[in-house]
């Protein structure tokens, strides 16, 4: 059952762990260091993405040191500087000044081998959907996307920036069944921030013929999903942002079916056949 994690500080420990009562592939953690301050990092049977919202870190992981990653002042501030981790790999991380880091995770089946790799802001691939108009504008950047197909095992890591007042993951979509390529499998993690921080949204959930479970979503909460239709929606006078993790039960690249009732929405907002492509 889908469920919100209210914001909390969870001191370096997974808000999200293996085992989860909801998520059975998914991890988040977020890692918060002092400059200087050092922190080592392994999760048995998961790969990772190290994504820092802001600050700087050197990281070393499989033999490879990584220096100065991420350089934000926070998730509003350019695209995400990033490191993808294969599993069973030990993580180091030294920071270079305060920062803070989300820590996404996917349990795979077993290791496939492969290196850890770093994903520079200008590998990120961003798409934009909605418009101001249909109160649906949003932009989504892909870290962890088409581009790196082969690389990565189940893992999918994005993040998403939605126009003050307007609605993400919307017309209503999916991904709770695999149906050919009609649709898949994905389970779903959403962490949330604004801009400025005293923004708040509403996410909601629900299954065919049900009605919507509602979520009020503030700066810092978490949700985590496996089932249903999920619609966003932001606050006006407020930016949203969502840090996207997604991981497929039987493949990597997601495909969505809208819900049947509003399809007539998808050729009135634009850029939903681009988003759709990106994510497969």
């Amino acid at each position: 059952m889908a469920r919100l994690i209210p914001a909390y500080d969870a001191k370096n420990a997974p808000i999200v762990g293996s085992g989860d009562k909801t998520l059975n592939l998914i991890t988040f953690r977020l890692i918060c260091l002092t400059a200087s301050e050092s922190l080592t990092l392994i999760e048995p049977d998961h790969e990772l993405c190290l994504v820092p919202f802001s600050g700087t870190v050197h990281v070393e992981a499989d033999g490879q040191r990584f220096d100065d990653l991420g350089g934000r002042d926070d998730v509003f501030s350019g695209p995400a500087d990033s490191v993808f981790v294969p599993a069973n790999r030990r993580v180091a991380l030294v920071a270079v000044t305060n920062c803070e880091i989300g820590v996404a995770g996917a349990k795979v089946p077993e290791d496939a081998g492969g290196a850890a790799f770093r994903i520079t802001p200008d590998e990120v691939e961003e798409v934009e959907v909605g418009s101001p108009e249909t109160h649906s504008r949003r932009r989504i950047r892909h870290i962890l996307g088409q581009r790196q197909n082969g690389r990565v095992r189940r893992l999918l890591v994005s993040e998403l920036y939605a126009n003050p007042g307007c609605w993400s993951g919307y017309p209503p979509h999916k991904h709770d069944t695999d149906d050919g390529a009609e649709e898949t499998n994905h389970e779903e993690l959403y962490h949330y921030r604004f801009n400025p921080d005293t923004g708040f949204g509403g996410q909601s959930c629900y299954n065919e013929g049900e009605a919507p479970t509602t979520f009020t979503t503030r700066h810092g909460d978490t949700f985590c999903l496996d089932r249903g239709y999920h619609p966003t929606v932001t606050s006006p006078g407020h930016e949203g942002y969502i840090f996207t993790v997604l991981a497929g039960y039987t493949q990597r690249g997601l495909v969505q079916r809208f819900e049947p009732r509003h399809t007539h929405l998808m050729a009135a907002i634009p850029g939903i056949q681009g988003m759709r492509d990106a994510f497969k």
